[in-house]
């Protein structure tokens, strides 16, 4: 495997990064995770932009420019030779001493992108759907660390996934602190009610997901009203169809959520049909890149 390294496409093994890098010491930096499909990195630009919003929110500036980002992950994906893949960009402040103090860092940020293959969740969970329980971890206050902030500290969410394993589920519903739905570990939520579609607001300690918003554009132009509306875990146990969002997972159903059944039990209309709009655009709207 090749991974970019600040500007160089090198062996994994030569991948190496200094033990006293604030984003191994602190978790300080951002993220990005994205797909290629059959030669198109979908939504790349969105990503990109993300990227940089997180990094200017923590005060983190990246020393290269959105469209050198883009080159390194085409350069990356042709030097592992993958047409479809998951690509995960890597920000830190780079290398300071064991302070807090991010000023310690004298501006060597550190770049990292790894393009790899990806089965986030097992193959029959979107046919079938799968359970989600809700756990005791909520999710981090907007005003303590925003989750619209993709930064690199991740135990919040990592908390969580440990009890939705406990509980013998693969993903965990994750409450805000006031009560109301807000998102699961690693992607975003959705319930369909009366033919129209729910999710929580991004002001509700959500991630601006780039899949959320695709299903949002979706619903749009297939004329299935949409609205970003607080929920309660009562709305989502009798709602008519339930569904998550995020790059790695795309749409998965949701068929049974704290051991009450969604729906019918299997995976909804409403859901099949966006799912099928989505994989049509996961072919059309992003970077296109030859090997």
């Amino acid at each position: 495997m090749k991974v970019y390294l600040n500007g160089k496409v090198v062996d994994k093994k030569d991948a190496k990064v200094s033990v006293f890098d604030h984003g191994y010491l602190y978790g300080d930096g951002v993220f990005e995770g994205i797909r290629a499909y059959n030669g198109l990195v979908f939504k790349l630009k969105e990503h990109i932009d993300r990227l940089f919003e997180s990094a200017h929110s923590i005060v983190l500036s990246i020393p290269i420019s959105k469209k050198e980002i883009i080159a390194g992950v085409i350069k990356t994906l042709k030097a592992n030779k993958l047409k479809d893949g998951y690509i995960r960009i890597v920000v830190s402040r780079g290398e300071g001493d064991l302070g807090l103090d991010p000023r310690k860092c004298k501006g060597n940020q550190t770049i990292v992108i790894i393009t790899d293959k990806i089965v986030f969740y097992p193959r029959e969970l979107y046919k079938k759907g799968m359970e989600i329980v809700t756990v005791p971890t909520i999710r981090n206050l907007p005003e303590a660390l925003n989750p619209q902030i993709k930064s690199l500290n991740y135990l919040n969410n990592i908390l969580a996934k440990i009890e939705a394993i406990n509980s013998g589920c693969q993903e965990a519903l994750m409450l805000d602190h006031l009560g109301y739905v807000a998102e699961c570990t690693g992607d975003n939520i959705f319930a369909v009610k009366n033919g129209e579609l729910y999710t929580p607001p991004q002001c509700m300690g959500t991630l601006r997901g780039i899949t959320r918003d695709t299903v949002l554009s979706i619903a749009k132009r297939l004329k299935i009203p949409a609205h970003e509306h607080v929920i309660t875990r009562h709305e989502l146990y009798i709602s008519e169809e339930c569904f998550l969002t995020g790059t790695a997972a795309e749409i998965v159903p949701v068929v049974k959520v704290d051991g009450r059944k969604i729906g019918d039990a299997r995976p909804g209309k409403i859901t099949e049909r966006i799912l099928k709009e989505f994989r049509k655009l996961t072919h059309k709207d992003g970077v296109e890149y030859s090997l």
